[in-house]
C-alpha cells in the first residue's frame, strides 16, 4: 500500500545524514515539499541533491535559541505552509557515568536534544499549526526506557523526550504528536556503537541485523500521514526485537 504525503509541507531537523536524512528523503518521495535543516549548509545542499521532489535547505543549529522559529518562518514563505514537524537533531558530546559529566556537556546535551523539540515546536504551533493542525514526530531512543552504562545523560534527554511527546499532545491537539523510539542503527551518529558492539548485538536480535535509517523513515513516513490519523501520545520501539531478545538484549 503506497502511502501519500501529498500536499503536505514538512520540517526536519538534523536532516543532512543518518536518520533525518532518510526520513526526509521518504518523506519527499512521498509527495510532500520537505525544508531540511541541520547546522551545515554544504551538507544540506549535498542530501538534498541526492533526493527527488521538492526539498530545500535551512542552515542553522537546532539548539540556537530563535532557531526554530527562523526555521519555521523560512520553511512557511518558501512552501506556503508547515504541516509536519520532525525534532530529529541530537547530539551526544559525552560518554560516561552521569556522576562525572562537567557542566557544559551536560548542558548542550539538553539544549539540542530537548530544548530543541519543545521551542521548534512551540514555533510550529505558533505560526502554523495551531490554526491548521498536522502533525509533530519526535526523534527519542530505546536508551529513553532503559538504564545503560555510558549513555546515562543522553538516555536522559531521550527519556524526557518520550514523556514530551505525552505532554504535547495533551497539550496541542488536534495536533497529533508521536515518537519514534530506534535501538541500534547503523549511522555516522552511532558509529562507535556500530563498529565496537554491533555484530554482537546483531546476532542476539530476533530480526538479527541492526537498523538502517530507512526502517526509522519508513515509520516516521506512516506516522506523518493520515493513515495513522487516530494516533497521538504514543512513542513506538522500532528495535529489530532487542526488547523481546531472549538474550535480555
Amino acid at each position: 500500500m503506497e502511502i501519500s504525503l501529498d500536499g503536505k509541507v514538512a520540517l526536519v531537523t538534523g536532516a543532512s545524514r543518518g536518520i533525518g536524512k532518510a526520513i526526509a528523503a521518504s518523506m519527499a518521495a512521498a509527495g510532500a515539499k520537505v525544508m531540511l535543516n541541520s547546522r551545515k549548509l554544504d551538507a544540506l545542499e549535498a542530501a538534498a541533491a541526492e533526493m527527488t521532489g521538492d526539498v530545500d535547505v535551512f542552515a542553522a543549529n537546532a539548539g540556537d535559541d530563535d532557531a526554530g522559529q527562523r526555521a519555521v518562518l523560512a520553511t512557511i514563505e518558501r512552501f506556503g505552509g508547515l504541516d509536519i514537524l520532525v525534532n530529529n537533531a541530537a547530539t551526544n558530546p559525552y560518554y560516561g557515568p552521569i556522576m562525572d559529566v562537567d557542566k557544559g556537556r551536560y548542558d548542550k546535551t539538553f539544549q539540542v536534544n530537548l530544548d530543541a523539540p519543545i521551542f521548534w515546536t512551540q514555533a510550529a504551533y505558533e505560526h502554523a499549526l495551531k490554526d491548521k493542525p498536522g502533525v509533530v514526530i519526535n526523534i527519542a531512543s530505546v536508551g529513553g526506557l532503559r538504564a545503560e552504562g555510558g549513555l546515562g545523560v543522553y538516555n536522559l534527554t531521550k527519556a524526557a523526550v518520550i514523556h514530551l511527546t505525552r505532554q504535547l499532545a495533551s497539550e496541542i491537539g488536534p495536533n497529533r504528536v508521536v515518537g519514534i523510539a530506534p535501538g541500534l542503527v547503523q549511522t555516522d551518529f552511532a558509529a562507535y556503537l556500530v563498529d565496537n558492539f554491533g555484530d554482537s548485538l546483531a546476532a542476539r536480535l530476533p530480526l538479527e541485523r541492526l537498523g538502517d535509517p530507512q526502517d526509522i523513515a519508513n515509520l516516521a513516513v506512516f506516522l506523518a500521514s493520515d493513515m495513522a490519523s487516530w494516533i497521538t501520545g504514543e512513542t513506538y520501539v522500532i528495535d529489530g526485537g532487542a526488547g523481546v531478545a531472549s538474550s535480555g538484549v
